[in-house]
């Protein structure tokens, strides 16, 4: 292409010259307007060839004929719409400002003709996803009979992964997903009703009053008049282009910990942290503190930093403690929240991860009695009940914590059930949990278990999950603990996004 070129740039000098017009006529200027036209033709072959490169690549991408341009935006598939944000303005946490920047530091601009590590990442990331939600989709479909056609969508997906760096479920997959990471959680005994999860797709909402609004509505709808429904409200998943909002919270519903000067705790201990760090950014605790004050719930998003909401008292459903025969037990003033939600668990599915996914089944006893209010690092009530009960506390032989243990968790589970309130025991559930087991096997499934988890914290050793070996592996859809959404549900902090 350049020898044509130059001819004919030659070609134009010499008939210029024999045209008369008014260029320079002697031989070395010629020459020289020669020789620049010859640099100039260079440089257009180069550009074209660069161009010409380029679109090459353009028209080998998937099977389409040409580039689309990705959407800027994206609306969820049926299922609840954005809700509107609330009146009640939240409490802005304070955290350091964030300086505008034009390029973001995940991405920033490199000097040209310099290789840049991080395209290698993002492909292998890219590979990853793309691995992911192939074999998400084929597990979809195999278990889906009225799915559609698994080729058509697979090949899509892998077009909106070439595009975009992640895709968008169905409403159908989503809410496939969101079962099946219950059905694979390792560490929860009550599996056996993973069909019956509620999966409220809530993915076009993002903002922090309306996550927040949202899950007080969760808190309601769960509920549902004390016969609790098993729930998970997925928000806004992680994307490329926009991180997903993050709850704080370890639950919707936790109580307060208050640091005494004699160094005691008034309320649960294991929040004395979280709550410390929300006063000082300006949550104002009730005028006469107490041991059940819930705290706020904390959300954060990118634009908006962290901010907090008080939650509505229609939304907290307390249940007040009381014994089936011991009558002091009810002047302790002892209670506890009915829908267990757990608000920090990352929900994964097919390679895209959801950070903000509170989901809930309802309580089993121990989770309350042993656990809750009778671990030495939480409440730890054991030694003031035996004190009421006038056990023998000299000596351990006397086995008074077991008694103490045991007619706590029973105050529980007799509370709950008089005020029209969802529970199990911890025998009931672990029979119920060897059917699901049983179930796994006959459909060909491995089901994961976590012996520590699943074995539970009262009596062991009666129920029939003690005696019996699991494989804990990590199945994928899943639930996942993040170690940074843990270490701000007990710390308060640093945000996510700082």
């Amino acid at each position: 292409m350049v020898l044509p070129l130059t001819v004919v740039g030659l070609a134009l000098a010499v008939g210029a010259v024999e045209f008369g017009w008014n260029v320079p006529t002697s031989r070395p200027a010629v020459v020289v307007l020669s020789l620049a036209i010859l640099f100039l033709t260079v440089g257009i072959c180069a550009r074209l060839l660069v161009a010409v490169h380029a679109g090459e690549k353009l028209f080998q991408i998937g099977d389409r004929p040409w580039r689309k341009a990705p959407r800027a935006g994206r609306r969820a598939s049926s299922g609840p719409g954005r809700i509107p944000s609330r009146p009640d303005q939240p409490v802005r946490l304070d955290h350091p400002s964030r300086p505008g920047h034009s390029t973001s530091p995940d991405h920033p601009i490199r000097p040209t003709g310099r290789p840049d590590p991080e395209r290698s990442a993002e492909s292998a990331d890219i590979e990853v996803v793309r691995a992911a939600a192939r074999e998400f989709l084929e597990l979809f479909h195999g278990e889906s009979p009225r799915a559609e056609r698994l080729g058509p969508r697979i090949a899509a997906v892998m077009r909106e992964i070439e595009l975009t760096g992640t895709y968008w479920h169905t409403a159908e997959e989503l809410a496939f997903g969101a079962r099946v990471a219950w059905r694979n959680n390792a560490r929860c005994i009550g599996r056996l009703y993973w069909r019956s999860l509620q999966v409220r797709d809530l993915r076009t909402v993002s903002g922090a009053g309306d996550v927040a609004g949202s899950c007080f509505d969760h808190l309601q709808v769960a509920h549902n008049g004390g016969k609790i429904r098993p729930m998970i409200s997925v928000f806004a998943p992680e994307t490329p282009a926009r991180p997903a909002p993050r709850i704080w919270n370890e639950q919707l519903v936790r109580y307060a910990g208050y640091e005494q000067p004699d160094g005691r705790v008034l309320g649960d201990p294991r929040y004395r942290t979280f709550t410390s760090e929300l006063v000082q950014r300006g949550w104002q605790p009730p005028d006469v503190p107490g041991a059940f004050d819930v705290l706020p719930l904390v959300v954060e998003t990118v634009e908006e930093g962290p901010q907090m909401f008080q939650l509505p008292r229609q939304a907290v459903h307390e249940v007040p403690l009381e014994h089936p025969e011991l009558a002091w037990f009810a002047e302790l003033g002892l209670r506890w929240h009915a829908v267990p939600v757990i608000s920090n668990n990352r929900l994964v599915i097919g390679g895209v991860s959801y950070p903000a996914a509170p989901f809930n089944g309802w309580y089993m006893g121990t989770e309350i009695g042993a656990r809750n209010l009778g671990d030495s690092d939480r409440y730890a009530l054991v030694p003031e009940i035996a004190e009421q009960m006038g056990l023998d506390t000299s000596d351990e032989a006397t086995l008074w914590r077991d008694r103490a243990l045991v007619e706590l968790n029973r105050a529980v589970l007799h509370s709950f059930t008089a005020n029209g309130v969802s529970i199990t025991d911890h025998h009931t559930e672990s029979r119920r949990f060897l059917i699901h087991l049983e179930r796994e096997e006959r459909a060909g499934r491995r089901c994961p278990a976590d012996w520590t988890w699943i074995v539970p914290p009262l009596s062991g050793s009666q129920t029939p999950v003690f005696h019996r070996y699991y494989t804990a592996e990590t199945q994928l859809p899943n639930y996942l603990t993040d170690p940074d959404a843990t270490h701000r549900s007990l710390q308060g902090g640093p945000p996510a996004f700082p």
